[in-house]
């Protein structure tokens, strides 16, 4: 069967890994010979003991020498043991300044690219064309607000205040009823009835 999810990526080494990893190595095997030097003092101090008691004064001063020997040996490998400590530090935060500086690279590409894209001239264009039309819409939100008496000033803002608290506003009814149409023409004045003449009065006495 084949390999399902492919092959596995390579990490790459760097050459100051191996050397972190070679000075950790050397650390190591300079802590397991100091405690192997501490053992063996403790081993002889006893002997020591044991020879001083059994009169043997100078093998037991012998092995009392060898001993503060060893012991300068033991602050010899600290010593060194602390230096190689410090020099992995010194390496793998100089690792850690390597990457910081390409990730500052990176952001200075970015941000160069992004200037070119938007020059300061156009920006301080967009700034200008943003403050006119925040400056247009207020002189509209004034002139709006001169044109509304002050009893439509209350209406909206009870509206406002209802919207708010989640009611309707209740608004005046709409009558059904159909208004009379307005004719084209204005209609033409009626014409005055003419009175009947009267008679002559001796028409009149005539009858």
């Amino acid at each position: 069967m084949g390999n399902i999810f492919g092959k596995k990526k390579r990490t790459r080494v760097t050459e100051q890994d191996r050397a972190v990893l070679q000075l950790k190595q050397q650390r190591d095997k300079l802590k397991q010979y100091q405690k192997k030097v501490t053992l063996q003092m403790e081993k002889e101090r006893q002997l020591a003991k044991q020879l001083l008691k059994d009169g043997k004064k100078d093998k037991a001063l012998l092995l009392l020498k060898k001993k503060r020997f060893q012991e300068q040996l033991l602050d010899k490998t600290e010593n060194q043991i602390s230096n190689l400590e410090r020099m992995v530090q010194d390496i793998e935060f100089a690792q850690i300044e390597i990457k910081v500086i390409e990730g500052l690279k990176v952001g200075n590409d970015c941000l160069k690219k992004m200037h070119e894209v938007m020059s300061l001239e156009e920006v301080e264009r967009i700034m200008d064309e943003t403050h006119d039309a925040i400056e247009y819409q207020k002189q509209i939100d004034d002139i709006l607000a001169g044109s509304l008496t002050q009893e439509d000033e209350d209406a909206v803002l009870a509206e406002l205040e209802a919207i708010t608290q989640g009611e309707d506003v209740e608004l005046p009814e709409v009558p059904d009823e159909q208004l009379p149409e307005v004719p084209e023409q204005e209609p033409e004045p009626a014409k005055e009835k003419e009175t009947p003449k009267k008679k002559p009065e001796r028409e009149m006495l005539a009858v």
